[in-house]
């Protein structure tokens, strides 16, 4: 089995990738920590610099991932800084924001920086939606109590299993995956 590195602190998302890894017979070994992230309104942005500066410190190929949240009625806020919006305001404070909105129409964008001695690559995902008047605990994390996929009637956390096959980060790293296992062919 191949291993592959993946820094980042979050449980959730480690959780999330192996289970995609796995499948490609790929062995997530995380490295804690953020790196130095980047203020950008892009999310490749912010991988791609961020997989970059960590390759170039621990000399080991390694991915990074970023995603957020864009909100249609508030001109695609939180995007980018939706790690800061949810520490600050959570999912209420995004309810609280959309109000009585009737068009609440969001996506999840991912992007998945791979960094090598070849340079960076990113590959991303994208999942289309919209936001719940309420928030529904279950399983996942981050905004998954208030985000419903296009296509189904339950948010991310009601429906585990649909965001395990449909999210954004899935869509993602199943791209990182297959360039992995096309490029050890």
């Amino acid at each position: 089995m191949n291993e592959i590195l993946f820094l980042t602190s979050n449980k959730h998302k480690i959780t999330e990738a192996q289970t995609i890894l796995n499948k490609y017979n790929l062995k997530l070994v995380s490295f804690p920590g953020k790196g130095e992230e980047i203020q950008s309104d892009s999310l490749q942005e912010v991988a791609r610099i961020c997989a970059k500066r960590a390759y170039l410190r621990i000399k080991k190929p390694l991915f990074v991932e970023d995603s957020g949240l864009f909100i249609d009625a508030l001109n695609g806020f939180p995007g980018a800084y939706s790690a800061f919006a949810l520490d600050k305001i959570g999912c209420e404070g995004i309810l609280r924001l959309l109000g009585q909105e009737r068009l609440r129409g969001a996506r999840f964008e991912c992007a998945v920086a791979y960094a090598d001695k070849n340079g960076t690559r990113i590959f991303t995902g994208a999942v289309l939606g919209s936001i719940s008047t309420q928030i529904f605990e279950g399983e996942g994390f981050g905004y998954d109590p208030i985000f419903i996929p296009e296509g189904h009637k339950q948010t991310f956390s009601k429906n585990f299993e649909v965001k395990e096959k449909i999210s954004h980060r899935s869509i993602a790293l199943e791209k990182l995956a297959k360039f992995l296992t096309e490029k050890k062919e």
